[in-house]
């Protein structure tokens, strides 16, 4: 699974009971994270959600490399994800992928049909026409689908995510609760973990309760070896 990028937001104290958005809905929000490769300074990414309306989101990420690491990724690399909230959870309905180059060999743009039942596009230059598992996420939405499950205080086990031009379940297990110092002061988390059946490669998650189970750490390991690290650096709410 392409590296994740993270979320957060804040309550403004001053607002009145009546002012308050409801705990449990998805809120608009921006957040900024600093990534590290192994034990370098890799660069940041920004996260947002927008809401277009009651049940619509827009999702996107931009992640910008910093020091040598530009000389690999000189471009911005961006994505987003338009997703629709249901009684059931999150459904995506369209997903672009770009590296920033004029180049489209790592561009994906998939199109959900759920309707058909068809997820159709472009990934990596190379067509896509594959049926879809019920509430089958992209590489953003299935972020966004976590948070929404653990703010109905659902506890997922799965979700199925499509991979160019394959769905492929992701396996989600609770590794208990930890107190994180991060730049937003001491914050109480829940630590999930989320592998594929025969992978090496593990992604672990802190989401913060406090903030909507908005994520202020993320790591990814493979075969027990830490490759990338995030730590959430600035958040706001829109």
């Amino acid at each position: 699974m392409r590296q994740l990028t993270f979320i957060a937001c804040l309550v403004a104290l001053t607002a009145s009971a009546a002012d308050m958005p409801d705990s449990r809905q998805l809120q608009p929000f921006r957040a900024t994270y600093s990534l590290m490769w192994r034990n370098f300074d890799a660069g940041t990414s920004e996260l947002k959600l927008e809401r277009e309306s009651d049940q619509q989101y827009v999702y996107s990420s931009r992640s910008n490399a910093s020091g040598v690491f530009r000389a690999f990724f000189s471009n911005e690399i961006s994505q987003t994800s338009w997703l629709k909230v249901t009684k059931d959870g999150i459904r995506p309905d369209r997903y672009r992928g770009d590296d920033g180059s004029s180049k489209t060999a790592r561009d994906i743009s998939l199109d959900f049909n759920w309707e058909s039942g068809r997820a159709t596009g472009v990934a990596e230059d190379k067509p896509v026409d594959v049926a879809l598992e019920p509430y089958t996420q992209d590489d953003m939405s299935i972020q966004i689908a976590l948070m929404y499950a653990l703010l109905k205080e659902q506890q997922p086990s799965s979700f199925h995510l499509i991979d160019k031009n394959r769905i492929k379940e992701y396996i989600y297990t609770s590794e208990g609760a930890e107190h994180l110092k991060t730049a937003l002061g001491d914050i109480d988390t829940v630590v999930y973990r989320s592998q594929r059946t025969g992978s090496s490669r593990v992604t672990r998650m802190w989401y913060a309760p406090s903030l909507g189970y908005i994520p202020v750490r993320g790591e990814q390991l493979r075969d027990g070896k830490r490759e990338w690290r995030m730590e959430i650096k600035s958040l706001q709410r829109d």
